[in-house]
């Protein structure tokens, strides 16, 4: 991923002046795009672009332009289908000056106007001048896979980036720039949703579940994202979404132009706690899939290798119900819902995460599991081919794992296939966990704790470790925008605060980390341990922590 800066209508006296302070807010996204750093500037407009090179690196570099360079854009993401649409855009005269997969976007714009945004087929945010009439357009991906904020000045100026550092002191006002939106000129400064696929309104879908229509789903999701002329890896921990992308990248990468490049061997990464049931099961996908696997223990070297970009599971999780508290969904619609309501807030959460901690070192993460076309195929299905039913044999994700249970030519082992879901705190260890709370309860008192309303009264805080993040954001983004951009509400085991209505008992324990559903997900099989996966029966009495930690205080991706 890159970083983008738009500074619209900058109303600095200097124009020396304005271009210095358009460059110091721009190398603030230099942790982004470490490859090339490029600026525009049309009048009172800048974009700038800090790029990491991905596609097309020796010629690629940003901000792109159309022939006669009427129109400008600045592009942080990977458009999947920009092949196809270059070849219909030369069918009607276009001329292109580089390799970059972005460069149709200036194009598009050219034939269609506003239009063309659901043509694209990625994740994207960008910026896009036309000087011919001063108008601009601002854009989004669907679900939110790349990050964008935007922001007003007190002197009429607008700020878009992809990171609030780069605009939260220049703006009297900024917010989350939403996903599947944009935002025009020439609609008078308002948003418009782009996207709005069937699944959004939150009706019942009663399409019948389709195994075979869901597996090529999925594999043309990942295939597509092998596009690179760059090294790249699968992000591994052994759980069935991880091994599937590798699993799958496995059996197509001798077909893509990567292979040509890079070989035919895929290499895998796992980052873990020492000895942590993640790096375990990790080892025993890689070792069936024969991929060139490295253990990472809690330390950033993976692009030290020489890798610039990972394929990643984020997003699973939400489209087939994976969360522990699923289990207690009342109904199909119920579940449904929920799964349309955790989708929606991706952009907030998992994406985020994931686009923060590997955008920091210049890494670049691809979802294939968010692909637009996969979740459509995914979200058309009855939930009731979804739902958790013992009775049946049915555990979370049935739909997929049944998908890719092929008997003739197995993606993976049965075991790994249907092994039941971890919690993130019992994949890396509870030891994780346990000295993330230590720390903040050695820093925060019960003192603070008791003026936490009116410290943060926005989503106040109800824990020492939810007070202790605070304190750290709220260090570097004291504005209240800033403060608007941090998500809240009661959750357990990362559900929605409408899904702990499920349970009355869950008001009362209301633990984000998934232990407040542990005994929910055993007990829905109604077994003894013995007769339990090893991995969840010894979670259910690991009550002490298997390792004594040293939690340092964060200082890397702590934006909202």
């Amino acid at each position: 991923m890159c970083g983008i800066l738009a500074v619209l209508g900058c109303a600095a006296a200097d124009e020396k002046d304005k271009r210095a302070r358009v460059l110091e807010l721009s190398r603030r996204l230099k942790h982004r795009g470490p490859d090339w750093s490029g600026l525009c500037q049309v009048g009172d407009c800048y974009l700038s672009h800090q790029r990491l090179a991905i596609i097309d690196p020796a010629s690629g570099d940003q901000p792109l332009y159309n022939e006669d360079k009427s129109v400008v854009v600045t592009v942080n993401g990977e458009i999947y289908n920009h092949q196809h649409l270059r070849k219909q855009l030369s069918s009607t005269g276009h001329k292109f000056r580089t390799g970059s997969d972005c460069e149709v976007i200036a194009h598009l714009y050219e034939e269609h106007g506003e239009e063309f945004v659901d043509m694209l087929d990625g994740v994207f945010a960008f910026v896009l001048l036309d000087s011919r009439d001063g108008s601009f357009l601002a854009a989004r991906d669907a679900i939110g896979v790349t990050p964008l904020y935007i922001g007003w000045g007190i002197d009429g100026s607008i700020l878009i980036a992809s990171e609030m550092k780069a605009l939260h002191d220049e703006c009297e006002h900024f917010e989350i720039f939403p996903p599947g939106h944009l935002y025009s000129s020439a609609n008078n400064g308002g948003f418009r949703r782009w996207y709005n696929p069937p699944w959004f309104s939150e009706a019942i879908p009663s399409v019948p579940y389709d195994p075979l229509a869901l597996r090529k789903a999925f594999e043309k999701a990942v295939t597509k994202r092998l596009m690179t002329d760059v090294p790249f890896g699968v992000l591994l921990s052994g759980g069935l979404d991880s091994s599937l992308v590798a699993a799958v990248t496995v059996r197509h990468l001798a077909e893509t132009e990567a292979a040509k490049h890079w070989g035919t061997k895929l290499h895998s990464f796992c980052v873990g706690l020492e000895g942590s049931p993640d790096l375990k099961a990790a080892k025993e996908v890689a070792d069936y899939l024969g991929t060139v696997h490295t253990e990472f223990h809690f330390t950033v070297q993976i692009k030290a290798l020489g890798v610039k970009m990972v394929i990643s599971g984020e997003g699973s999780d939400e489209i087939f119900g994976g969360y522990l508290y699923f289990h207690k969904a009342p109904n199909k619609e119920e579940f449904h819902q929920e799964t349309c309501r955790k989708i929606k807030a991706l952009h907030q959460y998992d994406c985020l995460r994931a686009n923060k901690a590997t955008s920091a070192w210049g890494l670049e993460a691809r979802v294939p599991f968010l692909d637009k076309e996969f979740i459509n195929e995914a979200m058309s299905i009855d939930p009731e081919w979804k739902m958790v039913r013992p009775d049946l044999g049915r555990i979370e994700k049935w739909v997929l794992r049944k998908a890719f249970d092929d008997e003739e030519k197995p993606f993976l082992p049965k075991h790994i296939l249907y092994r039941q879901k971890e919690q993130f705190s019992d994949g890396v260890g509870y030891s994780w966990i346990d000295g993330l709370k230590a720390h903040a309860e050695s820093n925060v008192t019960d003192k603070m704790m008791s003026n936490a309303q009116f410290i943060f009264p926005h989503n106040t805080p109800t824990t020492k470790e939810g007070y202790y993040y605070r304190m750290i954001f709220e260090r570097f983004f004291p504005q209240k925008p800033a403060i608007l951009t941090v998500p809240g509400g009661p959750s357990v085991a990362c559900s929605t605060a409408k899904a702990v209505e499920w349970d009355a008992q869950w008001s009362g324990n209301l633990d984000p980390s998934g232990r407040a559903a542990l005994g929910v997900h055993l007990s829905a099989y109604e077994q003894p341990d013995h007769q339990l996966p090893a991995t969840i029966a010894a979670g259910a009495d690991n009550k002490k922590p298997r390792a004594t930690i040293e939690v340092p205080t964060p200082g890397v991706a702590i934006e909202g």
